[in-house]
Formats: structure tokens, sequence, C-alpha cells
């Protein structure tokens, strides 16, 4: 009977240790980016847009100048969907 206890009690001790290594890595893993597939779903983060620091907005008629100045929040927007700047003014989906 001691025997099969201690055998028993040996392969939880070895288990266990398994099963939180298993949920560490799992915690570990890092978080995938955000995706802007297009200007609708940039717009729900960025409601008037994001743009460089010192961009200014092209357009013949009055400008917008309430979106989020980010030169780091619009690079990454970019690298996910470069069509997002579509007059290339540096402000990806600009919105009055």
């Amino acid at each position: 009977m001691k025997r099969i206890s201690i055998a028993l009690a040996t392969a939880a001790l070895t288990v266990a240790p398994l099963a939180l290594t298993t949920t560490t890595a799992e915690a570990a893993a890092p978080k995938k980016p955000a995706m802007y597939k297009n200007c609708t779903a940039l717009n729900k983060v960025y409601p008037h847009g994001v743009g460089r620091a010192k961009a200014v907005d092209k357009t013949s008629g009055k400008r917008v100048t309430n979106f989020k100045r980010s030169t780091k929040a619009y690079k990454k927007a970019m690298s996910h969907n470069k069509g997002l700047d579509r007059d290339k003014d540096g402000i990806a989906c600009e919105k009055r």
C-alpha cells in the first residue's frame, strides 16, 4: 500500500509543474496589434482620424484640425493598411 501511495504522490508532483508551465506560456504570449481594415474601424478608436504630429489637412474647404496628433499611432495605422491616407496629407481617415 505504501509503495502505491508514494508512486501516486510522485506522479502528482511531476504533473503539476507541467500544468503551471503551460498556463504561464499562454499568459506570456504577445497580444496581436490592433487591425485597421478600413476607416470605419480606425474611426472607432480615433473619431476624427489620426495624423502625424505636424500634419495639415489638404482640402479646398475648411481644414480638419481635431484629429489625434500622434506620429506613432499614424505609422501603426498605416503599417496595417496603406489605403487609410488616400490624399497622402499625413492624416489617416480625417473626418469633421
